[in-house]
């Protein structure tokens, strides 16, 4: 037996999974927008660890790009992906589908109000951006209604976002938030990474190095003026920033005079003509 069965439209999908789901199956779920790399495949060897049915979507979602060009030039590679989500061993149910079926006509579709997580850092930048995230993902959950789902800590607003949305609309699935995966050097492993020269991706490594400033010296200043120095440590490399915050990693409020537990740092910055995001628990 092949080892990944693709499917094209939710119809199909969902028929595929019913026909494996047992009283006790439990479905896990990673949705993805493909040029699939090691953060992926861990995701997805998560997912089938602790579940009985494994689903991955590749969608690239053209509603969370405020930007076309970034759009047009995200990578797609659909036939190398089926390659290594063969070369994992196990059954996969992919969903590869076409916007129409991800975003039927007529679907009946109400923004959500997001509490203001969706104001600040990415959101600041990318106007819309999380309103396209929430609906796609709204969308894949009700196609593929899973157990549990797995998203990476990488896109940490995101993750925060999602966790907020399937409380809001009481999907009751377990969203599993996994660690960022790292190249040996320390950057985060991105799709966009793809479109990085060798030089770039030296010159990337900035982002990693500056979180690791900041977690390094929390214990010696205040947050607000932790940041200013992260800045000044920012600058000494070639990427041009776009923001760099330090917030309560529970609402995403910046954090100003005193440490919280759940601290984290974000960051992004152009790296040439890509944009590249990062984030460390502190």
């Amino acid at each position: 037996m092949t080892s990944l069965s693709i499917f094209s439209t939710r119809v199909s999908l969902r028929e595929a999974i019913v026909s494996k789901l047992k009283p006790s199956s439990t479905v896990g779920f990673v949705p993805t927008m493909g040029a699939l790399h090691e953060g992926h495949l861990a995701l997805i060897e998560r997912a089938h660890k602790e579940n009985d049915i494994v689903v991955v979507s590749v969608f690239v979602n053209p509603s969370q790009f405020n930007n076309q060009l970034d759009l047009e030039n995200y990578p797609r590679m659909l036939e190398a992906d089926c390659e290594k989500l063969e070369n994992l061993g196990f059954l996969i149910l992919l969903f590869a589908p076409a916007v129409e079926d991800v975003y039927p006509e007529n679907e009946l579709y109400k923004p959500i109000e997001l509490s203001g997580l969706d104001t600040v850092m990415e959101g600041k930048y990318r106007p819309g951006h999380f309103q396209g995230v929430i609906h796609v993902v709204r969308n894949l959950f009700q196609i593929v209604t899973p157990n549990n789902a797995y998203f990476g800590q990488k896109d940490f607003q995101q993750l925060t976002i999602i966790k907020h949305i399937n409380n809001v609309l009481k999907f009751n699935i377990n969203i599993v938030g996994c660690a960022t995966l790292r190249d040996s050097d320390g950057l985060a492993m991105s799709s966009r990474n793809l479109r990085l020269t060798s030089q770039q991706k030296q010159d990337a490594l900035i982002l990693f190095h500056t979180l690791n400033y900041v977690k390094n010296h929390k214990g010696s200043f205040k947050p607000k003026d932790l940041r200013v120095e992260a800045l000044k440590f920012f600058h000494q490399g070639n990427l041009r920033l776009e923001y760099l915050e330090i917030v309560n990693g529970e609402d995403l409020s910046p954090m100003q005079d005193e440490w919280k537990e759940q601290s984290v740092c974000c960051i992004a910055a152009f790296c040439g003509e890509v944009r590249l995001i990062d984030n460390m628990r502190l």
